[in-house]
């Protein structure tokens, strides 16, 4: 059976955006390993006070034992994700056409790294804020305003409100 590496931020993950995925995979018998910018064995703490045990520094990770990576948003997400570690597993993840997924703000991750290039994609974004929006359009991404949106076998998704319809998909995609 596939196995699936969840990026989380150590603290500010968006919860439902991880858990609800995860239980979807799980039960469809996926293996899951979580990791993050933190020590294995330390606790994740999510914005809405989840807590997740992390498998692995993501410094350790390796793209050939998975067969998709996915970025969980959040506000620790740009804050603890949007760094060279990051990039170098979303490169890796693209080169070796592995499946990768982000969602809410972690679209703009991706897009900053170049893969998004000439992709469509979509991103969290309010009323208010756009800010998600335009770093997809500045780094040549096709923005699209749909909850979740598939180009090859990237997967993106726009936010805590479609964290089903993301996990389902990413099932679809992962079959």
């Amino acid at each position: 059976m596939a196995k699936v590496l969840f990026i989380i931020a150590k603290k500010g993950f968006r919860d439902v955006e991880y858990f609800i995925p995860r239980e979807i995979l799980e039960k469809a018998g996926y293996t899951i390993t979580v990791a993050s910018n933190s020590k294995a064995g330390e606790t994740a703490i999510g914005a809405d006070d989840g807590e997740v045990k992390i498998d692995l520094n993501y410094t350790k990770a390796k793209i050939d034992d998975f067969d998709a990576v996915i970025f969980i948003g959040g506000p620790g997400a740009l804050e603890n994700l949007d760094n060279a570690e990051s990039y170098r597993l979303i490169q890796e993840t693209v080169a070796k056409d592995k499946i990768l997924g982000a969602i809410c703000i972690a679209p703009a991750i991706l897009a900053k790294v170049g893969v998004l290039k000439n992709k469509k994609a979509t991103v969290w974004s309010s009323t208010f804020n756009k800010s998600g929006i335009e770093v997809l359009k500045n780094n040549s991404a096709d923005y699209i305003g749909e909850n979740v949106v598939q180009d090859g076998k990237i997967i993106t998704a726009n936010g805590p409100l479609v964290a089903k319809e993301f996990g389902e998909k990413l099932l679809s995609v992962l079959r």
